[in-house]
C-alpha cells in the first residue's frame, strides 16, 4: 500500500510502498478514505512535536474510513462500520491499524471528508471553551488565528455557546470566513498595528472574558492586556513560532487564569472528557448546528502540497488528503 512516511529521523517525508499492516489485539484495520492535516504534522516533520513517534512512521493524526478487519478482543465494532479515529500517526496512507478505543462510529449523514476534519479541531475548541474555560452565554470571547483549523471551530462553537465573538485573522479573505462562522467583530492580524487593534477593539467592548490562542507571540501579550479581571486565557499552540513569557505579576493584579490545553493527552488520563465532548459535538453536527470548513481537498500523491498549504498559511479551516476511496 502507499503511505506518506518519514523513513529516518531528519529525512523529508515521501510517498512510499510499504506492507499493509494487520490489526493486533484491541486494534481495527481501516481502509482510509480521508485524513485531516494538522499543525502537529508539520512539527512531527521537524521532530519538535511533543508526541513525535520514533521513525520510521507514517504522518497523519486523524483519519476517517471503513473498518475492514478487527483484531482479537475488539467488541462493538465490525467490518463495514464507518469510523473516524484520532490515531496520532498513520493517517496518510491507504490502510492503517489503530486502537479500537479511539474509533468513533460516524453518523449516517457525515461524509468522510467532514469526519477527517472534525475530531481534533472541534474537539480541541469544545474541550477548551466548555470544560476548561467554562465559557458562559453573554461573555466576550477573543479568538486568535480565527480562520485556522482550530481557530475557526472556536469561533463557531463560541457563538453556539452564546458568546460575543471577536475574531483575529490575517487578511480580508480569512476574516470573511471567520464572519461566516459567526464572528461579531473582526481584527486584521496582517495589519502592522494588530497589537494596538486588539487592545482598542476589546477595550471598546468592555474587555475580554476568554482568550483562545493557537498563535502565541505578540498577539497573546496584546490579548492579555485586553482582558477583564478574572478572564481566562487558553493556550492552544504557538503557530507564530514564539512561546510567550507570561509575567506572573499581571496575572496577580487582574486575577487572570492561564490554562494550557492539549486535547490528545486527555485520552491517557481522562478519556471521558474527550468521549463526552465528541458525543455532544456529533449531536450538534447531526442537528445541522456545526458546519466543518474544508478549504482544500487533495489526493494522497499530493500530500506534500497539502502540508505546504498549512506551512504557508494559505488554507482556511482544514486541509484534507484523500486516498480516492469514497471520501464524500
Amino acid at each position: 500500500m502507499r503511505a506518506y512516511r518519514i523513513s529516518r529521523a531528519g529525512d523529508a517525508p515521501a510517498l512510499v510502498e510499504i506492507a499493509r499492516p494487520v490489526p493486533g489485539p484491541g486494534e481495527i484495520g481501516v481502509r482510509i478514505a480521508a485524513c485531516g492535516l494538522n499543525f502537529a504534522d508539520l512539527l512531527m516533520i521537524e521532530g519538535s512535536y511533543q508526541d513525535t513517534p520514533e521513525a520510521p512512521f507514517t504522518l497523519g493524526v486523524e483519519v476517517a474510513g471503513t473498518i475492514e478487519a478487527v483484531g482479537p478482543g475488539v467488541e462493538g465494532l465490525a467490518p463495514g462500520d464507518r469510523v473516524a479515529v484520532f490515531a496520532g500517526k498513520g493517517g496518510l496512507a491507504e490502510f492503517g491499524t489503530f486502537p479500537a478505543a479511539r474509533a468513533v462510529v460516524l453518523p449516517e449523514a457525515m461524509g468522510f471528508t467532514d469526519a477527517a476534519a472534525f475530531q481534533v479541531a472541534y474537539g480541541t475548541s469544545h474541550v477548551a471553551l466548555d470544560h476548561k474555560a467554562r465559557l458562559a452565554p453573554g461573555e466576550t470571547l477573543l479568538v486568535l488565528g480565527a480562520a485556522g483549523g482550530v481557530g475557526l471551530t472556536a469561533v463557531e462553537i463560541g457563538k453556539l455557546m452564546g458568546a460575543r465573538v471577536i475574531a483575529c485573522a490575517r487578511g480580508a479573505d480569512k476574516l470573511a470566513v471567520a464572519r461566516a462562522a459567526g464572528a461579531d467583530h473582526l481584527i486584521d492580524a496582517a495589519a502592522d498595528t494588530v497589537a494596538d487593534d486588539i487592545r482598542e477593539t476589546c477595550r471598546a467592548l468592555g474587555g475580554v472574558d476568554v482568550v483562545y490562542d493557537p498563535v502565541g507571540g505578540a498577539q497573546f501579550k496584546a490579548a492579555m492586556r485586553a482582558c477583564r479581571p478574572e478572564a481566562r486565557l487558553l493556550v492552544i499552540g504557538f503557530a507564530s513560532g514564539e512561546v510567550p513569557q507570561i509575567p506572573a505579576n499581571h496575572l496577580l493584579v487582574k486575577n487572570l487564569s492561564v490554562m494550557g490545553l492539549y486535547w490528545g493527552s486527555y485520552l491517557s488520563f481522562r478519556p471521558e472528557v474527550v468521549t463526552d465532548s465528541l458525543r455532544r459535538l456529533l449531536g450538534w453536527y447531526e442537528a445541522g448546528r456545526l458546519h466543518p470548513h474544508v478549504s482544500h481537498v487533495l489526493p494522497l500523491e499530493r500530500a506534500g502540497e497539502a502540508l505546504e498549504l498549512l506551512r504557508a498559511r494559505k488554507s482556511t479551516g482544514k486541509v484534507v488528503v484523500t486516498t480516492g476511496r469514497d471520501a464524500g
